[in-house]
């Protein structure tokens, strides 16, 4: 369990390095469980963060259609993969889910999710990874009220969206794109709905993913309800604007894997459930994904 702790506080000693603070305040983030201990705070991300540079290297980001059996139908994703990307090098895969007023264009249109991984890789701060941007709302193929909602509308729930996840898209990138295919090589994190969806089927599929985050969102109890192989991830991060109104779902679900002595970071953000914070999440947590214990 150190060891798991020294990469949190060595992430933190990397993060509290930026300067020119985005937000007032400085935000703090604790793992939380066994043998904790403080990490520090984290810098909000430097002013920019989220700006296009010029004279760099970017990423290449591209819609992308596939057949869904899960929902009888076409649909989109949006898959962004990094500068210098190359066919013949395998990379780990993150997958980052929309709220509930967007789609999969939400993090490049809204998020500026590129620009802030073309900056951080400019900074040389976080590992090549490709991002897959899927629609999170699916309803499952035939359901009464379809009406093709499944294929890209708003509709739908959890289940169909897992289904579609774990047997469409994941295989569907698996097969397109040079993947490293391990739960090691895997992370699912998401924003409000997102973060509630990243939770439900990443708790539920824990040999699928080894990094799971939830900006401005919490579960169910239910989840962990045997903690001891959510205490295998390698992270686990749960977060909130401290004027969020998704704050209180999210301390809740903080107490209980407290209490649980479930390792976890916990971190509180400056602002309310709008996209400076989610940016500062994306910033902050891609930093610390795929890197040696």
């Amino acid at each position: 369990m150190k060891s798991k702790f020294g990469l949190i506080v060595a992430a933190s000693a990397l993060l509290a390095a930026a300067s020119s603070s985005s937000s007032g305040a400085q935000d703090t983030a604790t793992p939380v469980g066994k043998a904790a201990e403080t990490a520090g705070k984290l810098a909000a991300a430097p002013k920019g963060f989220d700006q296009k540079r010029d004279n760099i290297e970017r990423g290449k980001i591209e819609s992308v259609e596939y057949d869904s059996k899960s929902v009888g139908g076409k649909r989109k994703m949006v898959i962004y993969t990094p500068p210098g990307y190359s066919k013949e090098t395998k990379y780990p895969v993150l997958y980052l889910l929309h709220g509930a007023g967007d789609d999969e264009t939400g993090w490049q249109i809204k998020g500026s999710a590129n620009i802030i991984l073309d900056n951080l890789y400019a900074d040389k701060k976080i590992v090549p990874m490709i991002v897959v941007m899927p629609n999170g709302f699916a309803t499952a193929a035939g359901d009464a009220g379809d009406k093709g909602k499944g294929k890209g509308g708003k509709g739908g729930g959890t289940s169909a969206f897992e289904n579609d996840l774990l047997k469409d898209i994941i295989p569907y990138v698996e097969s397109h794109y040079p993947t490293l295919t391990s739960k090691n090589e895997r992370a699912l994190a998401g924003l409000s709905m997102g973060a509630g969806q990243s939770l439900n089927i990443g708790l539920k599929h824990l040999d699928q993913f080894d990094w799971i985050g939830a900006f401005s969102g919490g579960g169910n109890a239910n989840l962990v309800a045997d903690p001891d192989p959510v205490k295998k991830l390698r992270i686990f991060w749960i977060s909130a604007g401290d004027k969020d109104q998704a704050l209180k779902g999210a301390e809740s679900f903080h107490n209980t894997l407290s209490e649980k002595n479930i390792p976890h970071i916990w971190h509180i953000d400056s602002g309310a459930h709008t996209w400076p914070v989610w940016k500062n999440d994306l910033y902050l947590v891609s930093q610390m994904l795929f890197k040696e214990k």
